[in-house]
This record gives C-alpha cells, structure tokens and sequence, in this order.
C-alpha cells in the first residue's frame, strides 16, 4: 500500500507580493454597473422602508439588461442580470415594469420572486452562467435571507454572512451583487450609521448607497461611499416609480444636493441671498452687490445674512466683506456622460 505524499504547509507569506512586481502588472479596471455610484462588487443599498428602494433597482436592473439609461442620466453598459424580488410576485413586478414604462422586458433580465433553494447557490448558479459577461444580481431585501441571531457576537454574525455573499462575487471579476437592506429607524447624523444592525454589515461591503427621502415629497439625496467609487451625495427625485438625477449628470445632482442642504429651513430672502452668492462670478459678492439684486434689502441687511450664512458654514467669507460659495464635491470626469459630437 502506497502512502500519498505529504502536502507542504502554505509559507505565512506565499500570498505576499512586492511593490515592485505590483508596479509591473497590468490590471483590468474597475468594472461599474453605474459609473460613480455601483462599481463591481458587493453594493448594500439602504433606506426605510416604502421610500423607493425596490423602485430604484428594478429600474436599474432593467436599464443594466437593456444598455440604458441610470437614473435617466447615467449611461450603462448592457449584462445580464438577475433580480431576486423576494418581497414581490409576478403582478407586482409586471405592474411595476409598466409604470417604469417598459411593455416588453428585456430576455436579459431574469426575476424571481422567491428562493427554493439556499439565496447562495441560486446566486452562484447565476455566476456560473454568466460569470464572462459581467453579470449583476441584486438580492431584495437582505431580511428575506439573513435570519435571526441571538448570540453574542452579533458584528461577528452580521460580518459573515456579508463576507459570504462578497466572496461570490470577488471570484467572479466584473460580476455584481447589489443587496437592498432596510435602515434604523433612528436619525443619524453619519448616514453610514443608520444602516440596520450591526456595522458588519457596512464593514463587508465594497460600496453603501443610503437613500434618504421624506414622506410625502419626491426629493431625496442618496449619499454613496465606496472603496472604488467616489464619495458623494447626489440629489435625485422620485415620480411615480421613476428615479432621476435632479441634473444633467452626477456632478450637477451633487451641486443640487448641497444647495438643497443649505437652503433647507430657510425664509424667502435668506435663500435669495444665498442664490446670489451661489452664482456670483469669480471673485465673491460684496453686501452692495447682493443688495443691488434682491430690492428689499439694504446694504446693512444684506450684510447680516451674509454673516450668517457665512458662520452657518453655507457660504465662504474669501476677502473684506466678499463672500463666495463652498466648493462643491467634483466627481471624476469620467463619471459624466460625455457630450454628443
């Protein structure tokens, strides 16, 4: 009877490389569902409940199965994806699909409204189909599938189960998991926070999307961070399902956001004033030159808003009685659909 060789232990350092070898190698780029807000990777997508989230992915599932438009903004490339709509059935779904004004969905998109298998072999049976064309999956809501813990580690818990569903997609290069989570019901002042449960959740994730929308209007911001996307908050609207960017692109829904921000709570000449300071040319406005614009106001008044708003963090004060606005995050250029020649 013949023994099999003994296999070597792994060297503690056999997964090490030097900067130097790093600096040779050519890498493939960071693949982007929706360029500047999904990279590739495990995306959590948070909000309270019946603020929009399933309204947001099934749009923008059905833009990344057809090539469309994000948001009506941001162009996408097409891949096949897989929508797990575990909260809704087909009536929901088709009615939904019609009012994102879609008659005919797209073969590319696969539904399904519930798991009879484990959600982890139904989304790694969906890889191994497609795993070369980049897919995308997205597993609505994550409370359908995580379960109840009652043990003691609970970020430990909530760290796993992330790292599982991560782990299929990093195998996969290109491939994207987007998982819709519901947040805490209290008001956080670091949006990252108010995602339910512990922060393992967030900890295991490449990117968070939090949407925060009050009821009864459609405004929201939704505020991303990512270790491949950059860092932002975008104003974006809601209308009867359908979610925009209140712009032409990224960087302007980021002005937009800034400005709603800034001018929430605010009486009709103080945000008067910090329009006009918002759209002054190079160089600030004076108290003269903002009084000049709004005829209620005289130059001593002016002069106190704009104090205000300058020790209020709104607005910058850039010379002896010259204001001029905050500089509003810049996305990168690439993240900005180009302009038609």
């Amino acid at each position: 009877m013949t023994t099999a060789p003994a296999t070597a232990a792994p060297h503690p350092l056999d997964a090490s490389f030097t900067a130097a070898w790093l600096s040779t190698q050519e890498l493939p780029p960071v693949e982007y569902v929706v360029p500047g807000v999904i990279p590739e990777g495990l995306t959590l997508l948070v909000a309270a409940p019946k603020i929009g989230k399933s309204w947001m992915v099934f749009g923008i599932a059905l833009a990344a199965a057809e090539g469309g438009n994000v948001f009506g903004a941001i162009p996408v490339d097409r891949r096949p994806v897989l929508y797990l709509a575990l909260e809704d059935g087909p009536r929901r779904l088709q009615s939904r699909m019609r009012m994102l004004g879609v008659d005919h969905g797209p073969e590319n998109l696969t539904l399904q409204p519930r798991l009879d298998t484990p959600a982890v072999a139904v989304i790694q049976a969906f890889l191994d189909r497609h795993g070369p064309e980049k897919p995308l999956i997205i597993l609505d809501t994550l409370g359908k599938v995580r379960g109840t813990y009652t043990g003691n580690d609970a970020y430990g818990n909530d760290y796993t189960q992330m790292s599982a569903l991560k782990e299929l997609v990093d195998d996969v290069p290109g491939s994207s998991l987007v998982v819709v989570h519901h947040s805490s019901k209290a008001e956080k002042a670091d949006f990252l926070d108010s995602v339910s449960g512990t922060q393992g959740l967030a900890g295991a994730a490449d990117s968070v999307l939090v949407i925060k929308r009050d009821r009864g209007t459609g405004d929201a911001a939704l505020h991303v961070t990512s270790r491949d996307a950059d860092e932002g908050e975008y104003a974006v609207t809601m209308t009867d399902g359908q979610w925009q960017l209140d712009g032409d692109g990224l960087r302007d829904a980021a002005q937009r956001a800034t400005q709603r921000r800034q001018t929430s709570g605010l009486g009709d000449v103080s945000q008067e004033v910090l329009q006009a300071v918002q759209d002054a040319p190079d160089g600030g406005m004076t108290p003269k030159t903002v009084a000049a614009l709004i005829p209620t106001l005289t130059n001593d008044g002016a002069s106190t808003y704009l104090s205000r708003h300058a020790e209020a963090g709104r607005i910058r004060k850039v010379g002896r009685g010259k204001y001029a606005p905050i500089p509003v995050f810049e996305p990168f250029e690439v993240f900005e659909p180009e302009d038609e020649e």
